[in-house]
């Protein structure tokens, strides 16, 4: 009995990993578009907050929930995350959005593995399940979102 829950503490420690890692890219975008935030003309900024920074703050805040929720209820260490500095204005809008993009898709990669794992539902729980599917329909359409914006940016 002793080995299993020991063996069940190791894989939520690993899926509260996963999660964390797919948090870290959430916030590794959000810093990517308020550097480009930054570049805009009012217009361009509001467009860009609306359509792809509040998509993903809102599945960087789920994301972070969702880990502090599941660390607590099998008393496991919560992690304290940290945003990054936005990223470096010479790379531009254009070269700001396309950071955040390859962010994006390492965190949803991260998610999909997490959903794909046995151990998300043998030792996961539903709210850790509902948390991490409502991360990834907050970013579902972020990369056509992106393009979008890249395509008609300064029009």
């Amino acid at each position: 009995m002793a080995n299993t829950s020991s063996t069940d503490r190791v894989a939520r420690q690993q899926l509260l990993h996963g999660l964390a890692q797919a948090a870290d890219d959430l916030g590794r975008s959000l810093a990517a578009l308020s550097g480009a935030y930054e570049l805009l003309d009012d217009a361009q900024a509001e467009r860009l907050e609306r359509e792809l920074f509040g998509p993903v703050q809102r599945a960087y805040g789920r994301a972070q929930r969702t880990h502090a929720g599941f660390a607590q209820r099998h008393r496991l260490a919560r992690r304290r995350f940290h945003a990054p500095a936005p990223g470096a204005p010479s790379t531009g809008v254009s070269g700001l959005v396309e950071q955040a993009v390859d962010a994006i898709e390492r965190a949803d990669t991260a998610l999909i593995a997490l959903q794909d794992a046995s151990m998300f539902v043998e030792v996961g729980d539903p709210e850790l399940r509902a948390g991490v599917t409502e991360v990834r329909q907050l970013i579902d359409r972020y990369l056509l979102r992106a393009r979008a914006f890249l395509r008609t940016f300064g029009r």
